[in-house]
Parts: structure tokens; sequence; C-alpha cells
């Protein structure tokens, strides 16, 4: 008899056990996604701090002030931060399962997302056709590998949307489609608040 209750309760256990289960998947995947987004920022916290350091030496070569188009950065910035925007409705767009919607408000992300990386390569192409390329000094190493790395961040994000919307047009708004939306807006807002950094820190402080 008292073996039968020990067994009933060790089976009770594992039972009790069982029904826990492992987390969803859409908290897993979060989860590991908001560890990259992490080790993304630290990456870019150690290029912030090269720059800061870096900045001054510009080996007798153009500075900041020479160099920076503060009219063509406040357009740059506002297309990320509207680009911001329209991310966010349409992912409320494909939460709601309403994809025509969210093929609008995609195409203006992706739209702006365009313009920002053809200001930014129009402006490097300029400082490097001006003899004022990465390898000119420090400072300008610095400010190529800061600012370029974040520009290659926003080429990934443009490619990642536009292949996340022909899965949403193949296969649609799927539990599976929605994860990676989720994700990709994650990394989008996550690039926004980067730029805010990148146009304080390099533009801003360096036009002085």
């Amino acid at each position: 008899m008292t073996t039968t209750i020990v067994d009933t309760r060790s089976a009770g256990i594992v039972s009790a056990r069982g029904r826990g289960g492992p987390a969803p998947t859409r908290i897993t995947i979060a989860y590991g996604f908001w560890i990259f987004i992490l080790s993304d920022m630290v990456m870019f916290s150690a290029m912030f701090a090269a720059y800061a350091v870096l900045s001054g030496n510009t080996a007798g070569g153009p500075t900041g002030r020479q160099l920076f188009n503060l009219h063509n950065v406040f357009i740059e910035t506002a297309c990320l931060l509207f680009s911001s925007y329209t991310c966010g409705l349409g992912m409320l767009s494909a939460e709601r399962r309403e994809l025509s919607r969210f093929l609008l408000f995609a195409a203006f992300t992706l739209a702006l997302g365009v313009a920002f990386l053809t200001i930014e390569s129009s402006e490097f192409a300029g400082m490097v056709g001006r003899g004022a390329g990465p390898s000119r000094s420090a400072f300008l190493s610095s400010f190529f590998g800061l600012v370029g790395m974040h520009g290659a961040h926003v080429s990934v994000g443009v490619v990642w949307l536009v292949y996340t919307v022909a899965q949403a047009l193949a296969k649609g708004l799927r539990p599976v489609v929605l994860r990676r939306l989720a994700c990709f807006s994650l990394f989008w807002h996550a690039l926004d608040i980067v730029w805010i950094g990148v146009m304080t820190l390099v533009y801003l402080m360096g036009d002085r």
C-alpha cells in the first residue's frame, strides 16, 4: 500500500513537470534575438568609443566641420525615424492579419530605408572623391568604420524586409512569419537607436 502511494505521487510529480514543458517558440525566439541585439549594441558601443578617442586625429586632413553636410544628415534621420513608425504600423497590421495594410506600410519602410542608404552612399562617394577616404586619417577610419557598419546593418534590414514580405505573400501571415516579422521589427528599431547616437556624437558634435 505504501509503495503504491509513493509510485502515485512520483507519477504525479513527473506528470506535473511534463505539463510545464518548454517555453513557447515565440518566447524562445524573442529571448534569443534579444541576446543578439544586445551583443550588437556591445559591438557598436566599442565602435563609438573608438571614434570618440580617434575623432581628433585628423593627421592634417579634413575635419568633420569641413566634410559633414548636416542638411543631408537631417534628411537621413527623418527617413529612419519615419521608417520606424511605418514599421511599427506594419507590425500591428500583420498581428491583425491585415495583409494589404501590412504590405503598404512595408513598402513605405522599404522606400525610406533605400532613401537613407542612397543619401549615405552619396555622402561616402563624395568624401572619397575629395581624398577623404578611410585611409586618410584615424578620424576618417573610425568614421567610415562606425557609420559604414550602421549602413551595412540597414542594408541587411532592407534585404530582410524584402524576404519577409515575399514570405508573407507566399504563405500568408502565419505564426512563423509573424515571429520573423517581430524579429525584424526589433532589429529595425534598434538601428534607429544606434543612428541617434551616430547623429549626436559624429555629426552634431563633430561639426562644431
